[in-house]
């Protein structure tokens, strides 16, 4: 493809960077470590994308080149940025290769995103590398700036601190996610869910109620989770229903609220015909009414999806039996243990990742017809 004039300014800026910074000085002289290495990667991919700016043409083949030295370049920077001498005393020149490296890969990532591929396997393909790609970006930024400053893991632990503390308690970390995720968030899920969905159908069938538990739904919704938590606590005891309890609470109404709301989405005409035709109020639910509302039910689901992790998590904090992830965040933080803070919070972000996309998934399956997926 031909790179417009402003993207191409960019590829010749992001190789300058790379360039000058391999080319600059560094303060630590310790010969053979990957310094060098480092360098030379840096001025190869410079020289890259400074002839891809100046050229204007980016294919599939040059792209999968760039994508795959910057993988190099920033696994160079990783190993240079823990040896000793480097560690806490980054000079200029790293920093300058760093942000020559961001830069790099933001050019390189926004060419992916644009680039039209042949096969719509390649395009799903390449929809899903571009969040990776940044996400993974973002994570070696973190790791290079925590080393580099020399950031106390009090503070703030490197990437690297986190995954080797979860690959050190695996079996912790699993029944943590069985007590919170599985038995909390799943069964509240469900319960609330299923719950909001046959209230707002008979809300739709007797008027007075949904005049009477719409306002309700709102005033709920803003009561705070550190009050209800306790509550639910000294109602269901210290187990995982009193969390259930909350997840419950917490995903009741926006499923109340989103389906009432779907269920009116139909249009005027449709329900004329139904009529026209002596449909039933039963017919026309089933018929008109729910598949109407299908997004709308579908947005309650995806929003319950990260609301019923949240509220289990926030519950632990106030009675627990001596597992779970709120009891395990509350606990080793009080130790000053954050690399185990930080990898429940990773298990949690990832459980409720796989718990959105998995909802979007099912949705994108059953919705297929709505005007938000057609091309």
């Amino acid at each position: 493809m031909i790179v417009t004039r402003g993207r191409a300014i960019a590829w010749i800026a992001a190789g300058a960077l790379l360039a000058l910074s391999a080319f600059l000085p560094t303060g630590v002289e310790v010969a053979g470590t990957p310094l060098l290495m480092f360098a030379v990667l840096r001025l190869i991919i410079g020289g890259l994308l400074c002839a891809i700016g100046a050229t204007r043409r980016l294919d599939g083949p040059r792209l999968a080149i760039v994508f795959a030295l910057l993988v190099a370049g920033c696994a160079a920077a990783l190993v240079t940025v823990h040896l000793p001498v480097v560690a806490g005393h980054a000079d200029l020149d790293f920093w300058l290769g760093v942000a020559g490296l961001w830069l790099a890969a933001w050019v390189a990532n926004d060419a992916l995103a644009a680039h039209r591929f042949a096969t719509p396997g390649k395009q799903r393909a390449a929809s899903i590398a571009v969040p990776a790609v940044f996400g993974l970006f973002l994570l070696f930024l973190w790791e290079v700036a925590v080393v580099g400053f020399g950031v106390s893991p009090v503070l703030m632990p490197p990437p690297s601190a986190v995954g080797a503390r979860i690959a050190a308690s695996l079996p912790i970390l699993a029944d943590d996610f069985v007590q919170t995720f599985v038995r909390g968030v799943l069964s509240g899920y469900v319960i609330g869910c299923a719950a909001g969905f046959l209230v707002a159908i008979l809300a739709d069938r007797v008027p007075f109620l949904r005049k009477g538990l719409l306002p309700l739904g709102n005033f709920v919704s803003a009561l705070p989770i550190i009050g209800i938590a306790p509550i639910m606590v000294m109602w269901f005891g210290f187990d995982w229903h009193s969390k259930a309890a909350v997840v419950v609470v917490m995903t009741f109404f926006p499923m109340l609220v989103n389906t009432v709301a779907g269920l009116s989405a139909s249009g005027t005409l449709e329900r004329d015909l139904m009529r026209s035709y002596a449909a039933s109020w039963w017919t026309t639910l089933v018929k008109l009414r729910l598949p109407a509302a299908l997004p709308f039910i579908f947005n309650a689901l995806k929003i319950n999806s990260t609301l019923a992790l949240i509220g289990a998590i926030v519950a632990e904090f106030f009675g627990t039996p001596t597992v779970g992830m709120g009891f395990r965040i509350s606990i080793e933080a009080g130790r000053m243990a954050l690399d185990m803070v930080w990898a429940e919070i990773a298990v949690a972000a990832i459980a409720g990742t796989a718990f959105y996309g998995l909802v979007a998934l099912i949705e994108r399956s059953v919705t297929f017809w709505h005007p938000s997926y057609r091309r």
